[in-house]
């Protein structure tokens, strides 16, 4: 099984508002970059989104290393999410979870795949991370740059 390293991010400007994601990947001393972006959307689903993305980007079966710098990614993949489908969607205060799709698309997408979760401090001068933050970035601009087609 190939052993692929991921780095994602999200970024959005107002909370919510225009926001992008990015994410590096490197295989055997190759990387590819990707980012994307949307008009109004929370940086959490921007996180979210970047994971998500990168998982469905591999086209086989892979051991995965995915270094985040979001917490709310890593422990709700990792811990929360098992107990918010054991509560059927809902929060501690029983209340449905929030991005619950996304949720669901990224526990889908980790099927696949051997995934470990690591958390990287976020603009901390890891230059992986700092390049998935601006190919966020990027995704930002390109959320509403006009007929993305």
């Amino acid at each position: 099984m190939k052993t692929i390293t991921i780095y994602t991010d999200g970024a959005c400007k107002g909370n919510p508002g225009p926001g992008g994601w990015g994410a590096v990947m490197q295989f055997q001393g190759k990387q590819k970059e990707l980012f994307g972006g949307a008009p109004d959307v929370t940086n959490n689903q921007m996180e979210l989104t970047a994971a998500v993305e990168a998982l469905n980007a591999l086209t086989e079966p892979c051991r995965v290393e995915l270094y985040t710098d979001s917490q709310y990614v890593r422990q709700g993949i990792t811990s929360w999410i098992h107990g918010w489908k054991k509560k059927g969607w809902k929060n501690s205060a029983g209340k449905p979870v929030k991005n619950q799709d996304l949720w669901m698309a990224l526990e889908a997408a980790t099927g696949r795949h051997d995934v470990h979760w690591h958390w990287v401090k976020g603009h901390s001068g890891h230059p992986l991370n700092d390049l998935a933050d601006a190919l966020a970035n990027k995704g930002v601009v390109y959320s509403h740059a006009p007929n993305r087609s």
